[in-house]
């Protein structure tokens, strides 16, 4: 089964909070891809909408939002994430993955996009 680490920003206070995800919460993100947006009730978190940005698998490899798939490999890179050249016009081959959430992903970077009436008066 997946296990996911769910990293929620939030940037009207400037905080962010992690998450673990197991089992059954955890495979309902599997497939999903950088820019979706899902219901913060799959991440525990009801009333709010959030949106993935990003992520990292195993090795520390970062999610790249244009490579399409569940790849991973060697790609020339000339701009983050993943690389940041040092001079303009510098490139390089790194190791990243594609933009869609598998098993390898341990962890997966989102943030809230908008609370609902009920959830902000909760707080």
């Amino acid at each position: 089964m997946p296990e996911f680490k769910v990293v929620i920003s939030d940037p009207s206070t400037g905080r962010a909070e992690q998450v673990e995800l197991k089992g059954d919460q955890a495979a309902r993100l599997i497939g999903l891809k950088i820019g979706d947006i899902i219901d913060g009730a799959l991440v525990g978190k009801p009333g709010v909408k959030l949106q993935i940005r990003g992520g990292s698998g195993r090795a520390g490899e970062p999610m790249r939002p244009d490579i399409p798939g569940a790849r991973k490999g060697y790609f020339l890179l000339s701009g983050p994430p993943g690389y940041w050249p040092k001079e303009k016009g510098e490139r390089r081959r790194k190791y990243v993955r594609g933009n869609t959430i598998t098993d390898d992903i341990v962890q997966i970077n989102m943030v809230v996009l908008r609370e609902s009436q009920e959830a902000s008066q909760k707080t």
